[in-house]
């Protein structure tokens, strides 16, 4: 198999058809699904065929060819969306890139003094949180929003960030 990554996750089920509600954080990669993996029980990635992409508050609301109830779905509740990684990046602009490649990356505060490294992104309500492990070996997270108004600089070549420091964020 083709290295694969997630691009969402299946939150919930929207109506009773079997149409999946998404979280994501690219929407110009939700909107062009056409063949996903999504996680089987037994650990294996099974093939899904994407009818449909609509947009609705946050959230995508995605159809699946192959599940047509809520009873269908559930068992995916809660599963990440993978598609083969050269699809995506094949896709992207010269200034996008992939959520996980934020991961490992320094995270740097406006005078350039490093805060510590990314080593996760989850998302919430369909809002990407960085967390950051401290430079200095504290034992606690930073979580910091993804948004370009917190996060103005994303350097993907350098491996770095830059954080713009907000009174009670670090």
């Amino acid at each position: 198999m083709e290295e694969i990554i997630s691009v969402g996750k299946i939150l919930n089920f929207h109506g009773i058809a079997g149409v999946a509600k998404v979280g994501y954080s690219n929407s110009d990669v939700i909107k062009k699904l056409k063949k996903v993996f999504l996680n089987e029980n037994n650990g294996q990635k099974k093939l899904f065929n994407v009818t449909s992409v609509n947009f609705h508050k946050n959230f995508a609301l995605v159809k699946f060819k192959e599940i047509n109830s809520i009873d269908e779905l559930l068992p995916y509740k809660g599963s990440n969306i993978y598609i083969d990684k050269k699809n995506v990046e094949n896709s992207l602009d010269d200034d996008e890139f992939l959520i996980e490649d934020l991961i490992g990356l320094n995270a740097f505060d406006n005078n350039d003094d490093l805060i510590g490294v990314i080593f996760d992104v989850r998302t919430s309500n369909g809002n990407d949180i960085l967390c950051v492990k401290p430079a200095n070996g504290e034992e606690r997270e930073i979580l910091i929003p993804f948004a370009r108004e917190i996060v103005p600089i994303v350097d993907i070549k350098k491996k770095k960030v830059v954080i713009k420091p907000i009174e009670g964020l670090l």
